[in-house]
């Protein structure tokens, strides 16, 4: 029988955050951030957001509707135009920017406890994220000045040049798992080509992005230019893919539902960046440092406890080493600490919801029904809180469903595979193409596997390292366009040609 959670208590060193977070947290129900006013819903509905830790609420939150998107839209549009957004220099959107990620820094212990609370990551993953944002919007502090356009070589009678302008108002949409960088990820880029934006957190974790609003006004980002409306995808995401005033979309989230924000775009053929889901294969081959490959493998399907679109869930070993690794990498998952979130030993806190622990249970039936081997995990820890045991399954085919649909929880398939050519068929066959891993010590197998592959990303001896000049997103099924490095400023501006008769 799988044991309780037990309960801990937070490090003196983590106490001052979570009080801090705490005290955020009770100060009051959230509201929309619209036009630099705290305001709340035209509906005056409100949804709960829950520590699913615990199961208890936090706060209530203002749910956002087609009327709240219509007025975030207008405020937007405002600002984008007004001198005071429009006029400004690059140098001080540079200073923007690294103001935001000073008071990120200042707030840093708040803003992982925060985030812990909302969403259950371990507090040293959390803090670790934190940092990672601060990172992003000082990567992109230094790209206004940047944004380069061009002249063009024509005969003496014309002059040809091209500019390159903000899109204007963008709508950014986020998946639940990791709410803080990802809207980092979308905001700073946005912010630094000049455009203004409405956001729209997950409602199962609206709470980081709600305080980083709060920093964003902190640092004198003139009202209207950042927007913040949480609410549910078929209300308030539904309106701003469709609305007729906004220029460009960013989502992150399921497949499924960026199809369907990929079709309601058409109405102003808004441009579109999906970053989707994933079934990341990660390769071990024999001349690879398995020690390395077998710790990094656990971690790459248990860190956030799965819920990453790039989880390497897809373990393919060479034959020789199968059976071998296979059992080094449950006998380590089995000893990954699943518990609270402020405990510093955890390694897995727990998944989002009960909805999403329900369906990642559902495919540890379907594995086993399918002729999987389960090797260890696959059941619920406690009774309280929505955790799951790291879960690991040998005999995998690659057309097993665990082994092509995306699960997003800590389900890991150990696939074997015979030669280079073999794993590169396996690796790529999915519908998704996000990320990949490849361990070997052999250069040119290294370089070879990694180009054959097809994802957006492709880690070599290593698996999930992350940079703010690497780009980001996915081969087939797994998006369109690219967010992260030089490639999101691109994603952010369109170009102008200009044309003069001397």
């Amino acid at each position: 029988m799988p044991s309780a959670v037990p309960n801990s208590t937070p490090t003196p060193a983590t106490n001052a955050g979570l009080q801090r977070a705490l005290a955020w947290i009770q100060a009051g129900p959230k509201r929309l951030l619209i036009g630099g006013e705290w305001v709340e819903a035209k509906s005056g509905k409100t949804f709960e957001t829950i520590n699913p830790a615990t199961e208890q609420l936090l706060t209530s939150v203002a749910e956002a509707d087609s009327a709240d998107i219509d007025a975030a839209v207008r405020a937007a549009r405002r600002a984008f135009e007004a001198p005071s957004w429009a006029g400004v220099s690059p140098q001080a959107r540079s200073r923007l920017l690294f103001k935001i990620a000073d008071l990120v820094d200042q707030h840093a212990e708040e803003l992982a406890a925060l985030e812990s609370l909302d969403n259950g990551s371990p507090l040293s993953s959390s803090t670790a994220r934190v940092g990672q944002a601060a990172d992003i919007f000082r990567y992109y502090g230094g790209w206004p000045s940047k944004v380069h356009g061009t002249t063009n070589p024509t005969d003496a009678s014309t002059f040809l040049y091209m500019v390159r302008e903000p899109m204007g108002v963008c709508a950014l949409i986020n998946a639940w798992n990791v709410p803080l960088v990802m809207a980092v990820m979308k905001i700073a880029p946005a912010l630094a080509c000049g455009n203004t934006m409405l956001m729209k957190p997950a409602e199962q974790t609206p709470l980081t992005t709600l305080r980083l609003g709060e920093l964003i006004q902190d640092a004198g980002v003139p009202p209207g230019v950042v927007n913040i409306v949480p609410g549910f995808g078929p209300t308030a995401g539904a309106a701003m893919a469709a609305h007729p005033d906004i220029d460009k979309i960013a989502f992150t989230g399921s497949t499924g539902v960026g199809k369907y924000i990929l079709q309601a775009s058409t109405g102003n053929l808004k441009k579109v960046t999906l970053e989707l889901g994933g079934k990341s294969p990660n390769i071990i081959f024999p001349d690879a440092d398995i020690d390395k490959a077998v710790e990094a493998a656990v971690n790459a399907f248990c860190r956030n406890s799965g819920q990453i679109c790039s989880a390497g869930t897809r373990l393919f070993v060479q034959e020789s080493l199968y059976d071998e690794i296979t059992e080094r990498v449950v006998r380590i998952a089995s000893g990954y600490k699943v518990g609270s979130p402020f405990d510093p030993d955890t390694k897995l806190g727990p998944l989002i919801s009960d909805k999403q622990m329900d369906r990642v249970l559902s495919y540890v039936d379907t594995g086993a029904a399918d002729g999987a081997t389960l090797r260890c995990g696959g059941g619920r820890v406690g009774d309280v809180g929505y955790f799951v045991q790291p879960t690991v399954f040998s005999g995998v085919s690659n057309g097993m469903r665990i082994a092509q649909e995306e699960i997003f929880g800590p389900v890991l398939s150990v696939l074997p595979f015979k030669d280079e050519e073999d794993a590169i068929f396996q690796g790529n066959d999915t519908q998704y193409g996000l990320a990949a891993a490849v361990w070997t010590r052999d250069v040119s197998r290294a370089h070879k596997v990694a180009r054959a592959l097809k994802t957006g990303r492709v880690w070599i001896n290593t698996y999930a390292e992350v940079d703010p000049s690497m780009s980001m997103g996915g081969y087939k099924q797994s998006g369109i366009g690219r967010e992260m490095g030089a490639e999101s400023i691109e994603a952010y501006t369109q170009t102008k040609s200009i044309l003069m008769r001397l």
